[in-house]
């Protein structure tokens, strides 16, 4: 088991933590249906209200909260952990991409579908170093059947979103690599990690059959270990959140897993870096409702608009 500090308590399953300027984190509750902050004290504040499901976080290149709505989740606690559980929140209508003005508290959509198809359940967001987002759609998980899911690249002002990769399962953490020339998606139910080759922002170079959709497989964990959210490190290492063991997993682009990061919670959903040396990891313990902070062997990788 690791060494770390709690620096918050009581969050109503937290996730997308972002590294603020200030040392604040700025993260989403999804239960609270908020975007929250927790003051380097561990005071906790509310930012904004969001109505629905609040699952990824990041600053984009105007200063802005960018925010994967999943549309809302339903929760149950087992063996005294909360987690999710398959169905439609009560007020679900679709998924979305918000946008959050951090000075007027201004919140408005910026897309609701690509094309012809209606998002269903977007869940975490990269910005690339041309302004651009990658983000990925999980689904809904209804009680009998679940939808595809999907990585997207969308424009931070509004203009344009284009399908970058179609079907995936169960779709959850996206990261970059250092150069931006590959993105990576971390699948749930699959505990898999694929790779996306990139020839442009917002264009794979798909790999021929027996690839579901164009990516290569990086890493398949054994056992019963499924994949939440990512931060990409400063060496191009992944490490994604990894739900049931309890865990950061730490992937090389290689598919080499270096170490897994032991915390005890079995929901374990979501990692950044911060601190001047970019060695804080801060991580979010959703099944206890905790954000924790640890000094983590390799500086985690510096975002564009952080």
């Amino acid at each position: 088991m690791e060494n770390f500090n709690v620096l918050a308590t009581g969050l109503l399953f937290p996730e997308g933590p972002v590294a603020l300027a200030d040392g604040s984190i700025a993260l989403v509750e999804i239960q609270r249906e908020t975007v929250s902050r927790v003051a380097p004290d561990g005071t906790v504040s509310v930012i904004a209200n969001v109505v629905g499901g609040p699952n990824g976080l990041a600053v984009g290149p105007d200063g802005a909260y960018y925010i994967c709505n999943n549309g809302g989740f339903l929760f149950q606690t087992i063996a005294g952990f909360n987690r999710t559980r398959a169905g439609l929140h009560p007020h679900y209508t679709s998924g979305r991409i918000e946008r959050l003005d951090p000075v007027s508290g201004e919140l408005k959509t910026l897309y609701d579908r690509c094309g012809d198809f209606p998002l269903c359940g977007p869940n975490d967001l990269v910005f690339d170093h041309d302004g651009g987002f990658y983000f990925t759609d999980f689904g809904k998980n209804r009680t009998r059947d679940r939808d595809h899911a999907g990585l997207y690249y969308a424009r931070a002002d509004g203009s344009m979103i284009v399908e970058v990769a179609y079907p995936l399962v169960t779709a959850n953490g996206v990261g970059l690599s250092p150069d931006d020339s590959v993105v990576y998606v971390s699948e749930t139910e699959t505990g898999r990690l694929w790779a996306f080759d990139l020839e442009a922002p917002g264009r794979a170079r798909k790999h021929p059959h027996p690839s579901p959709h164009g990516g290569r497989l990086v890493c398949g964990l054994p056992g019963y270990q499924r994949f939440d959210s990512m931060a990409v490190d400063a060496y191009g290492n992944i490490c994604v959140a990894t739900l049931v063991t309890g865990c950061i997993t730490v992937i090389t682009p290689e598919g080499k897993v270096l170490r897994q990061a032991m915390f005890p919670d079995p929901m374990v959903t979501n990692i950044c870096f911060g601190g001047a040396d970019l060695k804080t990891a801060y991580i979010t313990l959703s099944g206890t409702g905790q954000l924790v902070s640890m000094e983590w062997p390799e500086p985690g990788l510096r975002l564009p608009y952080s």
